[in-house]
């Protein structure tokens, strides 16, 4: 297998709602220390923004994040009409993308969402899209896969790499 060398200086924006469900409908638990050293090593990722909602008690998972070197960005949360929690980070996370657009070689989008087709798109049509980082193939939006073309990867297939043990 040929290992190929990426730019040095790629940031990756990662919606961690999708993250965390995708691995989750997997049936493993990802270990964010080795999905960060991954990122590092596998893809030159320097920066690497986690998205996520904000809830107090949560307190414990965000210290773990930051230790492992993720830049958190967090949304304000509401429960909806289930009582259910969502954090809806998916402009934050493009406009932090445009933001930074200058300031790194290649972005890696971690996320199945279709709602990134406009980022996906632009990042790749102005050679900046490192990969798109899906966590299972059968969640992938299809315009993901679309305007991704082939710099997407899907997760299902490293779980000996970043399985929680």
């Amino acid at each position: 297998m040929e290992f190929k060398k990426y730019k040095q200086n790629n940031y990756a924006y990662i919606d961690g709602q999708n993250l965390n469900l995708g691995i989750k409908s997997l049936g493993w638990k990802l270990s964010y220390t080795r999905f960060r050293k991954y990122l590092a090593e596998k893809y030159s990722v320097t920066t690497a923004y986690y998205f996520i909602g904000y809830i107090p008690g949560n307190q414990p998972l965000y210290s773990m994040l930051q230790k492992a070197g993720y830049v958190l960005v967090f949304k304000p949360t509401i429960p909806d009409n289930d009582g259910n929690i969502k954090g809806n980070i998916d402009a934050d996370l493009v406009l932090q993308a445009m933001i930074d657009f200058s300031n790194y070689d290649n972005a890696v989008i971690v996320s199945s969402d279709g709602d990134f087709y406009s980022l996906v798109k632009y990042l790749y049509q102005n050679d900046k899209l490192c990969f798109v980082m899906s966590p299972y193939i059968k969640t992938c939006s299809t315009l993901l896969k679309k305007e991704a073309k082939e710099k997407i990867v899907f997760m299902d297939n490293l779980r000996k790499k970043l399985e929680h043990k």
